[in-house]
């Protein structure tokens, strides 16, 4: 089982507690690619500047392929496994969507990418229900801008 999944769970009120702060920094990850490569055949996209670096070197001003923006973006999950704590007595979290989600910068084969996760709320919908909205922001290795920026939503269910 992936180390991420231990986290001892926190409380409510401490969840609560750490609404307006930033929760933590990820590890980096490296966007290869092989990783770009394969997230291509799985959506069927296989347009050059993603998968031909050669055509992308001369036809471009990258220099070199880029990640898809959906990429970047699914890599959240595991950044936020990493770093987002985990309520006591939670049965399951699920997506809810995003709320202004931009791609600020592209990510060129070979970078590594982290993300930057600050509780913006914790309002409970149900009972047995609570709606997060965390801030979330994509940086690059040695990159002035991030790659992107958004409020990503989620529900966590509770026992």
């Amino acid at each position: 089982m992936n180390e991420v999944w231990k986290k001892p769970p926190v409380s409510f009120d401490a969840y609560q507690a750490m609404v307006g702060k930033e929760i933590g920094v990820s590890s980096w990850h490296l966007v290869d690619q092989a990783r770009i490569n394969l997230y291509a055949d799985v959506i069927e996209d296989h347009q050059f500047i993603h998968v031909d670096p050669e055509r992308a070197k001369k036809e471009t001003a990258y220099g070199t392929t880029v990640a898809h923006g959906f990429l970047t973006m699914s890599l959240l999950s595991i950044m936020s496994y990493e770093v987002m704590p985990v309520i006591e007595g939670t049965t399951m979290g699920v997506n809810y969507g995003f709320d202004r989600l931009r791609f600020m910068s592209p990510v060129r084969a070979g970078s590594r990418v982290r993300g930057r996760f600050t509780l913006l709320e914790a309002t409970l919908r149900k009972p047995k229900e609570l709606q997060s909205r965390t801030n979330v922001t994509v940086e690059i290795e040695g990159e002035p801008k991030p790659a992107l920026v958004a409020n990503w939503l989620g529900l966590i269910y509770f026992a």
